[in-house]
């Protein structure tokens, strides 16, 4: 078996041991607690040849089940099977778009800055709020940069978040929280929805946080949270399914000071996780405050209209130590995709996309909740998605139910442990499902359950 690689000689290690005073490398990952640190060689295999590595590879991957014919999605929490048209595929996959790097020089970058400021422009006008950036890394980097923002604004670090915000965006929270010192506080929910009146305390707060629909899907109670931050003294973060958001009033008129989301819904179909892409907006005030990527409007020595990154303010210029983020980068690629798509369905189109979704929506429900034994979570107001009380474990009916070809839902389980929520089925749908496909899916539905 070969020596495994060192990228450093033997006289490089005892010079940088020398230069730190240490005797060996064993003294040098002391700081590390014994119990983390690996004891002996690593239990690895013997190298193999590129084929049989890309062998191997192809056996695992094989293992997976793509969502499509063959396994119809009812899946939903965060990640949607939308219609990609054909057009945004071959736009968003042009070689201009996917090999660009960051545009720091505006005289070779006019294609990729103008794409992102048309994407700027339609999300700002989504969420009804003046100033969107370039995009982040995905939702739960959105809600995290949310946070921050607030509190940069009005300098507290309570955090007053919804429950029915998605647990593994609050997870990611409450982990970046333990930096900066935010103590983010969860307010529970009852019937469905929100209960503000839980929160004894209005005394400051930073951020008040919630979800419109909620992770449960239901309509969630915005004017009761844009009370409270008005109570609090506390910027008011609101999350926003934007397929959904084009069926309701804008959060911006609902009072949101923020409004973040997943963007993966306009035009990124699932791939098992990834890539997804975070939308951020704000109002002017906080416009130097915004994290990641802003592309302004301007024109050239020649007066011709041109577009360049703006207000910086990152760890690469001047105003670092006035930011509230030291994210300077964002999802270009995605972000460019979702510009591409809403362009291609215009208001009138993703209106379209969305209604046919509640349509679905209301069609599942009624078919599923139908069955003996499945009863709704709650009376809440829904649009396209719904948790349901099942006679059967949650993760018992999705293993079952792969068997007959769908891809049944989430098992509600993470982030709402003791709650009325635990062990539901949150189910979604699209503009996508047709009446067949539901129908087939309760049918199936009354078989696992019996």
């Amino acid at each position: 078996m070969s020596a495994p690689f060192v990228p450093h000689t033997g006289e490089e290690i005892a010079e940088m041991l020398d230069f730190l005073g240490l005797s060996s490398l064993g003294e040098l990952f002391e700081t590390v607690p014994a119990a983390l640190r690996l004891a002996g060689g690593l239990d690895l295999p013997p190298g193999e040849s590129e084929a049989d590595v890309v062998d191997r590879l192809d056996d695992l991957a094989g293992r997976n089940r793509a969502v499509g014919r063959s396994l119809v999605c009812f899946a939903g929490a965060g990640a949607y099977d939308h219609e990609v048209p054909a057009v945004v595929r071959s736009l968003a996959s042009r070689s201009e778009f996917v090999t660009a790097y960051t545009p720091y020089q505006p005289e070779v970058a006019q294609g990729v800055l103008q794409a992102i400021f048309e994407y700027q422009t339609m999300v700002a006008r989504l969420t009804g709020l003046e100033i969107a950036n370039g995009s982040l890394y995905d939702g739960a980097a959105s809600l995290v940069e949310g946070v921050n923002l607030s509190v940069a604004a009005t300098g507290s670090h309570r955090v007053l978040c919804s429950a029915g915000v998605n647990p593994r965006w609050r997870s990611v929270l409450g982990t970046f929280a333990r930096g900066p010192g935010h103590e983010v506080t969860t307010v529970p929910l009852s019937g469905g929805v929100t209960d503000w009146g839980a929160v004894g305390d209005t005394g400051p707060a930073g951020a008040v946080v919630v979800a419109l629909p909620n992770f449960l899907g239901c309509l969630d109670d915005v004017a009761g949270a844009r009370a409270l931050a008005e109570a609090t003294g506390a910027r008011l973060v609101v999350a926003i399914d934007p397929v959904v958001a084009a069926l309701l009033e804008s959060a911006g008129s609902l009072g949101a000071d923020v409004v973040i989301g997943e963007g993966q819904p306009l035009g990124t179909p699932l791939s098992f996780g990834g890539p997804y892409l975070g939308l951020f907006a704000c109002r002017a005030a906080d416009v130097r405050r915004l994290p990641g990527r802003l592309v302004g409007e301007t024109v050239d020595a020649e007066g011709r209209r041109s577009y360049v990154t703006t207000l910086r303010a990152r760890e690469q210029d001047i105003r670092r130590e006035r930011a509230s983020s030291n994210v300077c980068t964002n999802q270009t690629l995605m972000a460019v995709t979702a510009a591409i798509q809403l362009g291609w369905l215009g208001t009138a189109g993703l209106a379209e996309v969305a209604l046919g979704s509640a349509r679905a929506g209301r069609y599942a429900h009624e078919a599923l909740c139908a069955l003996d034994g499945v009863e709704p979570l709650s009376g809440a107001p829904f649009v396209r998605e719904f948790a349901l009380r099942l006679p059967v474990p949650a993760e018992l009916a999705v293993e079952r139910l792969a068997e007959e070809g769908y891809l049944a839902g989430v098992a509600v389980r993470e982030g709402f442990e003791g709650t009325e929520a635990e062990g539901a089925l949150l189910v979604a749908t699209t503009e996508r499902r047709t009446r067949a496909e539901i129908d087939g899916f309760a049918a199936s539905m009354e078989k696992v359950i019996r």
